[in-house]
């Protein structure tokens, strides 16, 4: 404790003390704004809305559907996504919300995952299908050669941070 007041008295002496009030508050104010920064940018740049009527038209019966909730074990506030998810033979179709942020990706799981790290432990024997650029739903195209019957699970994930978003079990 003597440490550190000693390191207050040092400031204190070395910066005025409405200099140093000053650095406090606008180096606050411009972490505050990095962290909103990084929150809001997917929201300002997200793409329009794709017609998910208009996708479904053109596709026959989904192979598999599941449900997006809150309920997973991590998700929480800033990690989520509720709504119903349907696969066919050549596209994934989402239709609900995700909580906005950077660098989401759909992925097919081998087994249900609910957790960061029950996704890490099966992710090389995942496959990408796309990167999720919409957080109030979703079209994603993808190769007929990908057989959704080899996997269990769909699993919304954020790469850049490494943050499980949801998932949902469409096969036992």
């Amino acid at each position: 404790m003597l440490g550190l007041y000693s390191a207050i008295v040092v400031i204190s002496v070395a910066i005025p003390m409405t200099k140093l009030l000053l650095i406090l508050s606008h180096g606050g104010t411009a972490l505050l704004g990095f962290a909103l920064g990084i929150y809001l940018l997917p929201i300002l740049i997200e793409p329009p809305a794709p017609d998910l009527a208009k996708a479904e038209a053109t596709l026959t019966h989904p192979l598999f559907t599941t449900e997006f909730n809150r309920q997973r074990k991590d998700s929480d506030a800033l990690h989520w996504g509720e709504g119903q998810l349907r696969i066919y033979a050549d596209a994934i179709i989402f239709e609900g919300n995700l909580a906005p942020g950077p660098d989401y990706r759909l992925y097919l799981a081998p087994k249900f995952v609910e957790t960061e790290a029950d996704f890490l432990a099966v992710k090389e024997q995942s496959v990408e299908i796309g990167a999720v650029r919409n957080f109030d739903g979703f079209v994603l195209s993808h190769s007929p050669a990908i057989n959704a019957a080899q996997y269990t699970t769909a699993v919304v994930w954020c790469e850049t941070f490494g943050q499980f978003i949801t998932s949902g079990q469409y096969r036992p």
